[in-house]
């Protein structure tokens, strides 16, 4: 089996220095395998192993801090790479025979996927189009004024100039993006802006008391709280990821809110699930109460959306001294385009992604990767932020910013390099190696499933999920220990 020295990867070495701190022991991180694991030119496989092992690592110096030792930390490239297929085939469905079968993809899904896909424009460009969830679909429709087809979407954005369609797009608050190569993007005012900022921004917004970890506690985060306010894989993601390290994650959604469920049921593995809406005022005290005792609040939504309500990061921090805001988004944290909702498949449209794969595919236009690996490692750098600030909080105190995107995953992807050896590429496990990988979920509201099990892994603290996945709104809007408030005056809650 292939060794990976992590050092050797530049995204490891970015992540380590925004980490900054003491050197890692040399032995503490392993990465074992290699790409290519898709059909595809970019190193989906050690990008992700790589921001797991770091993700690792920021666990690893909160444990540090409980118990003054540091554990052994493995990540293998194939395994890290089969995340990505989280919400498909990488979840099996137990029968009525007893045995295990794969799961069908939605016709809203495949429907999705085959209008989401760039189409060529009249002045010779390419555009792609988000249908994800009814309502962005009948805005992407109003604006190219035609029927939910694919033969009519590709007819209507062939009638359009790139930059006009991507600016429509964008006035209706629609999802969509232009297809740039990553030289044209580089050059464009918002790639400019992000290529000049840390993959990862952690910003200390405001002091207040230093903040111990909880005394006890069997995993790195036992005894913090995180809400989870986020939709359809990169903030789900990052929740996932901080329950794997032991944090009492509570998912916060409505009934109405549209949602993939497939994407749920992946994403959601040891949360706990409620329903609030934010919109009435009795249901967001009860936002506001849940947040005065949080650690991590985790925003997926639209940029300003939650701001709206009352919930936006300055509010939060007025609200709960000393809270982590993580923002998980498409466009990142500033420049031109940061008002703009996104979805992978833009990110992989603008940041030249779309353009390498078909060009490299030989394919003679714009194609997407086989899977939406920057939505998984954006939540993974979430959570690694996440984990950073609660460290910096336990030794100075404070209230932090946490903001990684889409747009920025999909640049650290491309700075890795690329491998031209990728045609025969298998774009999944062998059944042995999924069997060996995966953990079966009994008694969930969607069946018993076998699905593949947390990759990342921990001598000490093994990654793990307390509770099968949830059905949406299936608990109380509550902590599991509630505790009372500090008073605002006295800075830390604990």
């Amino acid at each position: 089996m292939t060794t990976i020295d992590p050092q050797t990867l530049n995204t490891f070495r970015e992540l380590m220095d925004i980490r900054s701190g003491t050197a890692l022991p040399a032995d503490e991180v392993t990465l074992t395998g290699s790409d290519p694991f898709y059909r595809t030119p970019f190193r989906i496989g050690e990008v992700t192993a790589a921001v797991l092992a770091a993700r690792g690592v920021a666990a690893n110096d909160l444990w540090a801090m409980r118990t003054g030792r540091r554990q052994k930390i493995s990540v293998d490239a194939r395994a890290a790479a089969a995340t990505s297929l989280s919400g498909g085939e990488e979840t099996l469905l137990k029968g009525e025979d007893g045995l295990y079968h794969s799961i069908p993809t939605s016709a809203a899904m495949k429907h999705m996927v085959a209008l989401t896909q760039p189409w060529a424009t009249a002045d010779g460009g390419w555009v792609l189009p988000h249908t994800n969830l009814p309502h962005l679909e009948r805005r992407v429709l109003h604006v190219l004024a035609c029927n939910s087809t694919v033969e009519d979407v590709a007819a209507a954005v062939g009638r359009w100039d790139a930059d006009a369609l991507e600016n429509a797009l964008a006035d209706a608050r629609a999802c969509g993006g232009k297809v740039r190569t990553p030289e044209e993007w580089l050059a464009h005012p918002h790639g400019a802006y992000l290529a000049a900022r840390p993959v990862v921004e952690i910003t200390k917004v405001a002091d207040s008391a230093p903040e111990p970890l909880p005394k006890g506690g069997k995993a790195p985060l036992s005894g913090l709280r995180v809400l989870d306010l986020t939709r359809i894989l990169a903030g789900p993601t990052a929740g996932l990821s901080l329950v794997e390290h032991g944090a009492e994650v509570l998912m916060v959604t409505a009934p109405e809110l549209p949602q993939v469920p497939a994407f749920v049921r992946d994403t959601s593995h040891g949360k706990r699930s409620t329903f609030l809406n934010f919109t009435r005022p009795e249901e967001a005290d009860r936002l506001r109460e849940l947040v005065e005792i949080a650690d991590v609040f985790i925003d997926g939504y639209r940029p300003g959306r939650l701001a709206a309500y009352g919930f936006g990061a300055e509010q939060l921090r007025a609200l709960r001294p000393g809270l982590i805001h993580v923002s998980v988004n498409c466009f990142g944290s500033g420049g031109p385009f940061a008002d703009r909702a996104g979805w992978d498949q833009v990110a992989q449209a603008v940041t030249g992604i779309c353009h390498t794969q078909g060009e490299l595919n030989g394919s003679g236009r714009p194609e997407l990767t086989p899977v939406f690996m920057c939505d998984f490692i954006t939540g993974f750098l979430g959570a690694y932020g996440a984990m950073l600030a609660l460290a910096r909080r336990a030794r100075e105190g404070g209230s932090y910013r946490v903001q990684v995107s889409l747009c920025q995953s999909a640049m650290l992807l491309q700075r890795e390099g690329l491998i031209s050896d990728f045609a025969d590429a298998p774009g999944h496990l062998s059944p042995e190696e999924f069997e060996a990988l995966s953990i079966r979920v009994d008694g969930t509201c969607y069946g018993d499933l076998k699905t593949l099990a947390p990759v990342l892994r921990m001598s000490e603290t093994p990654c793990t999920w307390p509770r099968p996945t949830p059905a949406l709104g299936s608990d109380r809007p509550e902590w599991q220990h509630w505790v009372t408030p500090a008073p605002k005056a006295a800075g830390a809650v604990r």
